[in-house]
């Protein structure tokens, strides 16, 4: 999952991202930080089209694989997307 989350940080977010991993309250936390901007409220939570080529389908297989999955998105600070993974 991490790797669709860099992923989508290179293709949609300006070509570089940073990847912060660490563990706490029992779960693996992957976040991705980069300087794009999500302007769609339910990105990465329905089913994207594969027949277009609109993309989505990065955030919503992360979505699928993890407990949780926050994005926080503005034009000032760009966009975090932080993914929870249980541990047990």
């Amino acid at each position: 999952m991490a790797d669709e989350l860099a992923s989508n940080s290179i293709r949609h977010g300006g070509g570089r991202g940073r990847l912060l991993l660490w563990e706490g309250d029992g779960y693996a936390v992957c976040e991705v930080r980069d300087q794009g901007l999500i302007d769609d409220p339910l990105a990465g939570r329905r089913r994207p089209d594969m027949r277009g080529h609109g993309g989505g389908a990065g955030l919503w297989t992360a979505n699928q694989l993890c407990d949780l999955l926050l994005i926080h998105s503005t034009p000032a600070a760009g966009t975090a997307v932080r993914a929870y993974l249980p541990l047990h």
